[in-house]
């Protein structure tokens, strides 16, 4: 199946609690990594969850350790796509092109807005 999410596309969070009650429904950030395998995303900003790991040393001396806010997973069915002509969140379709290269036709798969019919 062709990817409708990929990395550094802009997402929106479309489900949860809204920000004023704590939560990142409506947010928007930037995918850092795709999880296939589990049907997840990384999203810069969402989803902060806060990690306590164990202080240690390192080679030098320094403490390494503590409590840490890093961003934690989020199913790709919570998220959306954002169009970056109208800046909102829209579904994904792809249309079939084929692009000649060195003499070679071959045909690819490109990214279309549902919402305004435009390539992402």
């Amino acid at each position: 199946m062709a990817a409708k999410i990929k990395k550094g596309d802009l997402v929106q969070v479309i489900t949860g609690a809204k920000a004023e009650r704590g939560g990142d429904r409506g947010k928007q950030g930037k995918v850092l990594r795709v999880f296939t395998d589990t049907n997840r995303v990384l999203v810069e900003g969402i989803n902060r969850v806060t990690k306590h790991t164990r202080v240690g040393q390192s080679q030098r001396g320094t403490k390494t350790g503590g409590i840490e806010v890093v961003e934690a997973p989020i199913h790709i069915s919570n998220v959306a796509l954002v169009d970056p002509s109208t800046k909102k969140p829209t579904r994904v379709g792809f249309r079939l092109d084929t692009v000649e290269k060195n003499g070679v036709k071959k045909t690819v798969r490109i990214r279309v807005s549902k919402s305004t019919g435009k390539d992402i």
